[in-house]
């Protein structure tokens, strides 16, 4: 709804205060979906920025109402912009793209002069608190004052001034009130379909695995250097190419190898495909991050007999476009297939099932490609399918997808922690590297049935270090699951509710989540007779294998016998 409550915004101030004129700056995909929505919604006139920088020029001398440009754009106008078409509001779609403050990009935005200004994104923090100052400060520069005056307010610094944590998010937040509107999925899951998610693990090819391994092996070695010493700028690059390498050979060796072809991901997508086909009238958006996969998946469509549409950076906007259009209005086109291009902004609510053929490295894009068919106005539930090699890179980078949402939701939504810690940037990569570096053995590479199962699997694959033991105590509606972790934390607690809450929409069992000290005290007091467990079916769906642990020379013995004294005491 951001985009419709911006266009109702300017509406309101064309009539009270007599704007005349709205420069809407988002990415170049996305200014056909702002034409749309604004003949749509008023009968305001509006004319899209394009061609080159002479004809660009002429347009901002004769402009229309909404005047609909893109961020590669501005850079080189703004002097123009300012002086010829002299915005009265500014609208900045997607504003993450000004999140990094010292970039050109975000430089030459901040130089834009208008009396009113919005920003809208549904990814406001991505990975630092300093992405939302730089958009912040676009809005109003004296919300947070001079960066290092945030720095001073938000972030722990050691003696030599690095950032080691956070502090003050609930400051952090009050600041941002006063200019905030947020609206959450969770206040409006009232008015969306349910969304159901399953993530496929596929096994890779021999001569997939061979390849992958060679490029495993390179990495291994720059990862092994870097834990002895810091990088070279190009040691990191190479680590970098090489990672990216690993990651594309999950989809097939074709995208670095046009000689070879093999992916089973296609053979899983094709059974996919002819399963959906049959249950309906469905229409299915497809994305990858490589154009060279997508390139595979056309020529599998056109053997299936499959209409689809197409959407990269590479397509001419016009093109795209009438691309989008198509995918919309005939039926027979019942495939969109998008590189990240396309996971923002564009309303593709006549899809109901999204299947990414490989994960992004982070979970705000993730959602981003979800909610191009997730999103208000959407009549059926959508089902996201995830497909994913499995022993690789990629299956281990689901342990990183959830960490960085408790960050955003501290500062954004004002939940969670108020001061969290932050390792140094050589601790973190290092910590990231070796997560990505080192084989989950402790996590079932199967795509379980039972939805219990694929929970467990799920929680599994991102928090296998931690986890202790999960039960599920009781049956039908009255339904516990335990679980116990090593330590407590409030980020595994969040997942667990959201990802229970997703896996048993209609009803959810209850969830208990214990330190294991805790735990091994209940133990204790229940071997005692103190506490009755009462419980009359248990399933252990996980735990973990520990040694033998030594006799304890009587110990638990006389701890019950105390415990006994005590309670007669008590009495």
């Amino acid at each position: 709804g951001k985009t419709v409550q911006a266009v109702a915004a300017c509406e309101l101030l064309r009539r009270t205060l007599g704007i005349r004129r709205v420069l809407v700056i988002s990415p170049a995909s996305l200014k056909g979906e702002w034409e749309e929505q604004i003949a749509k919604f008023t009968d305001l006139p509006s004319h899209i920025i394009q061609g080159p920088r002479a004809r660009r020029l002429c347009q901002y001398d004769e402009p229309a109402f909404f005047n609909l440009a893109n961020y590669e754009q501005i850079r080189p106008d703004v002097e123009e912009i300012n002086a010829s078409l002299a915005p009265d509001v500014i609208i900045l779609d997607e504003a993450q793209r000004i999140k990094n403050w010292q970039t050109k990009t975000a430089m030459s935005v901040k130089r834009l002069k208008s009396a009113y200004a919005f920003v809208l994104t549904g990814t406001p923090v991505e990975n630092r608190i300093d992405e939302i100052y730089s958009i912040a400060q676009f809005l109003n520069p004296h919300i947070f004052g001079p960066l290092f005056r945030f720095n001073r307010d938000f972030y722990q610094l050691d003696k030599k001034g690095r950032a080691i944590g956070y502090k003050n998010l609930n400051l952090l937040h009050e600041r941002l009130q006063p200019v905030m509107l947020r609206r959450r999925k969770e206040e409006v899951e009232g008015q969306l379909p349910g969304r159901t998610i399953n993530t496929y693990f596929v096994a890779m090819h021999k001569e997939q695995t061979l390849r992958y391994g060679e490029y495993e092996s390179k990495a291994a070695r720059i990862a092994a250097m870097a834990k002895n010493r810091p990088l070279k700028k190009e040691e990191m690059e190479r680590l970098q190419q090489y990672l990216a390498c690993m990651r594309m050979l999950c989809d097939t060796p074709y995208i670095l190898d046009q000689d070879c072809r093999i992916s089973p991901k296609l053979r899983e997508l094709d059974s996919i495909l002819e399963e959906i086909m049959e249950d309906g009238d469905h229409k299915i958006i497809i994305f990858s991050e490589w154009e060279r996969m997508l390139e595979l998946v056309r020529e599998q469509a056109e053997e299936m007999g499959l209409d689809y549409a197409l959407h990269t950076g590479k397509i001419p906007q016009p093109e795209r476009r009438d691309e989008i259009r198509r995918f919309k209005n005939d039926p027979e086109c019942r495939l969109f297939l998008s590189t990240d291009s396309g996971a923002t902004g564009l309303n593709l609510q006549v899809a109901d099932v999204v299947i990414n053929l490989d994960m992004p490295w982070n979970p705000a894009r993730l959602e981003q490609r979800i909610a191009r068919a997730w999103r208000k106005h959407q009549k059926r539930p959508v089902q996201v399918i995830n497909l994913v090699s499995e022993h690789s890179i990629e299956h281990r980078m689901l342990s990183l997808l959830e960490q960085k949402r408790s960050l955003a939701e501290g500062v954004v939504d004002g939940k969670g922690r108020n001061e969290m810690s932050l390792p140094s940037g050589r601790a973190a990569f290092l910590e990231r590297l070796d997560t990505l570096m080192t084989t989950a053995s402790k996590v079932p590479l199967t795509a379980p049935t039972d939805p219990f199962d694929r929970l467990r699997d799920n929680i599994l694959s991102r928090w296998s270090n931690q986890l202790e033991l999960m039960e599920l105590h009781g049956k039908g509606e009255q339904q516990t699951l335990l679980v116990v972790a090593n330590r407590l934390d409030d980020t595994l607690q969040d997942i667990l509710a959201r990802q229970l809450q997703e896996q048993f929409p209609d009803q959810t069992p209850q969830l208990k989540v214990l330190d294991r000290d805790t735990f091994e005290t209940i133990q204790q007091l229940v071997e005692a007779g103190i506490l009755n467990a009462g419980q009359t079916s248990v399933r252990t769906l996980f735990r973990t294998p520990t040694p033998d642990r030594p006799k304890d020379n009587g110990q638990s013995q006389r701890l019950a016998e105390a415990l006994d004294h005590l309670a007669r005491g008590e009495h």
